[in-house]
C-alpha cells in the first residue's frame, strides 16, 4: 500500500525537477551538462520507491516539456526513458537490494540507476530515434563526457540529501518501510 508520505515525497520530487532545471538553463548548455531533472527522479527513487520513482521519471519531463518548453522535444523520449529508468532502478535496488547498510545501498543503487538508464537511452536513440546515424562515440559523448559534471553532482549530492533526510528522521528508507510493513 502506498503511503500519503510516498506521495507527498514524489510530488515535491516532481516540482523540484521542473523547477530545478530553470536555474541551471541560464548557463549555456547548463541542461545538457548538469542534468539538474536528474536529481529530483534519482531522489524520487531513493526515498519513494519503484512505483513512486518510475511514475515521477515518466511524468516529470513531459510536465516540465509542457510548462517551460524544456527539454526539447527531440530529446523528450529518450529523456523520458532515462528518467523513468533512474526512479524505478533507483527505487527497486534500494528495496530490495540484500544490503544491511544504508550508504553502500544508496550508491549502489544510484549508479546502477544512472547507468541503466543511460544505457537505455541510448538504446531508444539507437533502434528508433537515430537508426543508423546514432555510434558508439555519440552515446559516450551525450550520455557521460558532456554531463560529466552533472554525473559528478549527482554522485555526492543525492546521496548526502538522502543521508541528511535520514539522519533528521524525516525519510526512512523503501527498504526500511517494507520491512517494517513486514514486521506489523
Amino acid at each position: 500500500m502506498r503511503s500519503t508520505k510516498q506521495l507527498v515525497l514524489a510530488g515535491l520530487c516532481t516540482a523540484l525537477g521542473v523547477v530545478l532545471p530553470l536555474a541551471f538553463h541560464g548557463i549555456p548548455d547548463g541542461g545538457r551538462i548538469f542534468s539538474p531533472m536528474h536529481i529530483a527522479v534519482l531522489l524520487a527513487g531513493l526515498l519513494t520507491g519503484p512505483f513512486y520513482g518510475l511514475l515521477v521519471g515518466l511524468v516529470t519531463p513531459i510536465l516540465s516539456a509542457v510548462l517551460t518548453g524544456m527539454p526539447p522535444s527531440a530529446m523528450l523520449p529518450s529523456m523520458t526513458v532515462e528518467l523513468a529508468i533512474f526512479g524505478g532502478v533507483s527505487g527497486l535496488f534500494m528495496r530490495y537490494l540484500p544490503i544491511r547498510n544504508y550508504v553502500p545501498a544508496v550508491y549502489l543503487s544510484l549508479v546502477s540507476a544512472m547507468l541503466l538508464g543511460r544505457v537505455a537511452a541510448g538504446a531508444v536513440n539507437g533502434l528508433i530515434f537515430h537508426l543508423g546515424t546514432y555510434s558508439m562515440e555519440i552515446w559516450i559523448a551525450s550520455y557521460f563526457i558532456t554531463p560529466f559534471p552533472g554525473i559528478l553532482i549527482h554522485l555526492i549530492a543525492v546521496p548526502h540529501v538522502c543521508f541528511a533526510l535520514r539522519q533528521m528522521g524525516m525519510i526512512t528508507s523503501p527498504r526500511e518501510a517494507a520491512l517494517a510493513a513486514e514486521r506489523n
